[in-house]
């Protein structure tokens, strides 16, 4: 039965070319230096494959088992640790306003912002100064603490109100959790 057919798959049964290696049973136990037709062999009598782990000539090792079980459990290995690693690069979620943003506009953002924080994810709230706007930063420090203001029961502001050429931004981080 031919199963690997992708070339991140070690090789099985009739696909291995290693004539002599070290064949490991099903329960671990070292079985010495057999051919590849004796191994071939004790797989089939125990209905397992032999599987290839390590293809280097002069110390080849081999395995009987389960081949589909083995593809399964390192698959759901890999998966749990993208999980893992997904939680841990938690994304920075982007909010951009101007000067002139409307109460509606302000009101979505904010509620959108709040499901964000609530999952772990931190804000980025930035804001364009348009024109003669460039005069009045404090309308735009005022616009972004008024967003950090609403947001206070669920962040804490990780980096104040800060410009650089036209535009101004802060970073806004959900609420560390109270250890008990």
């Amino acid at each position: 039965m031919n199963i690997a057919n992708n070339k991140n798959d070690l090789p099985i049964n009739e696909d291995i070319k290693v004539e002599q290696m070290m064949v490991i049973g099903p329960n671990g136990e070292q079985m010495g230096i057999k051919s590849l037709d004796d191994a071939l062999t004790l797989s089939n009598y125990a209905g397992l494959d032999l599987v290839l782990m390590n293809a280097n000539p002069e110390h080849a090792v081999a395995k009987i088992m389960d081949y589909n079980k083995f593809r399964y459990e390192k698959q759901k290995r890999i998966k749990e640790q993208q999980k893992k690693q997904r939680e841990n690069n938690k994304e920075i979620k982007e909010y951009r306003f101007t000067i002139a943003t409307d109460v509606h506009d302000f009101e979505t953002r904010k509620k959108n912002a709040i499901e964000y924080l609530k999952k772990g994810h931190k804000i980025k709230a930035s804001l364009r100064f348009k024109g003669r706007q460039l005069a009045h930063p404090e309308l735009g420090k005022q616009m972004l603490l008024k967003f950090a203001e609403s947001l206070s029961e669920y962040s804490d502001i990780e980096q104040k109100p800060k410009q650089e050429g036209r535009s101004m931004f802060m970073l806004i981080a959900p609420k560390k959790e109270e250890r008990k």
